[in-house]
């Protein structure tokens, strides 16, 4: 009698123990590592980190500091009895100033806010693409887990095939069969290692995409999991709403990235406020001086000078061809135009949460149906195998049977692929894939 499991993890694990053992986690971990975009990601998402705090924004003060150094020889001639005259001069002069803005229309208190939230933006949009990687590995993952499974399924099937016409060619020859069965045998025996061959096709191809993905040679060979676990969803729809409105990576870009739009305007609008700022400095310089001529003929002449200022300074642009106008015109038109895509990105998230929602509750009430075909498959092959030995039953019901059992496995194995895909994409639109 032919007894065949819904997922023969033994017989997998046995032609693939010579193979390391390659997890999910595992998987992604080794992806993200050697994914280039990803390592460009965090680096940006850092730069923008490093852009908060005071600093950029114009509320530290500027210190300059400068010094000088210079020797100068003359020598002058006139064509007069006694008119030469040779001077050397050295001078050495050092400045320390300092500029510190205390108005500029609210522009440094602006700029702090959005440099903050230009960071958040940073860490989003790498969770987003992070998040993105995550999705294609696990995908090509599980692709191999199921082209793995629907291989094993057709070596079960040839398998039984290769028994069949074996028992068929014994009966021919000891003209106990006729030899219609025996061909039929052996077509049905054609038709399943063909089926083997293009599986094991398939595999390979699989295989490769995940080593691409995983930024490895296409041609290292491990094994994956046997079977393809589905996280049970244990929230109802309003609560995975509300995940995804609140976690949602590509939607918290959008409200930041509307946020930021409103600090330019902000911006341009500081450009109508007067600036004031205070200074201050202070000067050292030393010159010597030695001169053939003047009072004192071969002697060094030094002086030094100190000074120091301390002040305010206020301006205030009058006209500058309505370019101040024009650049808070188009920031507001700028700011209008990601109020609208945050709108488009937040409805299309709505819609696309609802989908995928109902999309996975579908796929597994299928899962469900198909078990309870490949179940009855499975009982009908059993008893057509009995009916056959009996000589009830005809080669052809026989292989029907199989056909069957075949096409149900088949195709629980397909549904419980989309059913996991569709749990992967809900935990990525609310927000919960792990990516540490």
């Amino acid at each position: 009698m032919f007894r065949l499991l819904i997922f023969p993890a033994v017989l997998l694990a046995v032609s693939l123990n010579a193979q390391p053992m390659m997890t999910l986690e595992e998987a992604i971990a080794l992806g993200l590592k050697n994914n280039y975009d990803i390592q460009i990601a965090r680096n940006q998402a850092q730069m923008a980190v490093n852009n908060k705090g005071l600093g950029l924004a114009g509320f530290m003060p500027t210190v300059d500091v400068s010094s000088g150094y210079g020797v100068t020889n003359g020598d002058q001639e006139i064509d007069l009895p006694m008119s030469s005259a040779e001077s050397d001069i050295e001078n050495f002069n050092a400045e320390l100033s300092i500029r510190w803005t205390i108005f500029d229309g609210f522009k440094m208190f602006v700029d702090r806010r959005k440099f903050n939230e230009l960071g958040q933006r940073g860490e989003y949009q790498a969770r987003s693409r992070i998040e993105g990687a995550i999705v294609a590995i696990s995908n090509a993952y599980f692709n191999l887990v199921q082209q793995e499974q629907l291989l094993q399924v057709a070596r079960d099937s040839r398998d039984i095939s290769e028994t069949r016409l074996s028992r068929e060619r014994v009966r021919s020859q000891l003209g106990g069969s006729s030899s219609t069965d025996f061909l039929h045998a052996q077509v049905a025996f054609n038709s399943d290692q063909s089926t083997l061959l293009s599986r094991e096709l398939l595999v390979s191809v699989a295989r490769q995409h995940l080593n691409i993905l995983l930024g490895q040679d296409p041609s290292i060979k491990y094994s994956v999991d046997s079977e393809m676990f589905i996280p049970e969803l244990t929230l109802d729809f309003a609560h995975v709403h509300d995940l995804a409105l609140e976690k949602n990576s590509n939607l918290k870009t959008a409200e930041l990235d509307k946020i930021v739009a409103d600090r330019y305007v902000q911006n341009a609008r500081s450009s109508f406020f007067p600036r004031l700022s205070a200074f201050a400095s202070y000067s050292y310089s030393d010159q010597s001086l030695n001169s053939n001529v003047g009072q004192y003929p071969g002697l060094d002449v030094g002086t030094q000078a100190t000074s120091s200022t301390v002040g305010l300074s206020l301006s205030l642009n009058l006209f500058n061809g309505r370019r101040n106008k024009i650049e808070l015109q188009n920031a507001q038109v700028e700011a209008s135009n990601r109020m609208l895509t945050l709108r488009d990105v937040r409805n299309r998230l709505v819609g696309l949460v609802r989908e995928t929602y109902d999309t996975y509750h579908q796929r597994m009430d299928i899962v469900t149906l198909e078990e309870q075909n490949v179940e009855a498959a499975r009982q009908n092959l059993d008893l057509q195998q009995e009916r056959r030995e009996q000589g009830i039953a005809s080669s052809l019901e026989f292989r029907d049977a199989q056909l069957s059992l075949t096409k149900a496995q088949t195709s629980l194995i397909t549904a419980r692929h989309q059913a996991r895909i569709s749990r992967l994409e809900i935990e990525q639109l609310i927000g919960s894939l792990e990516i540490d």
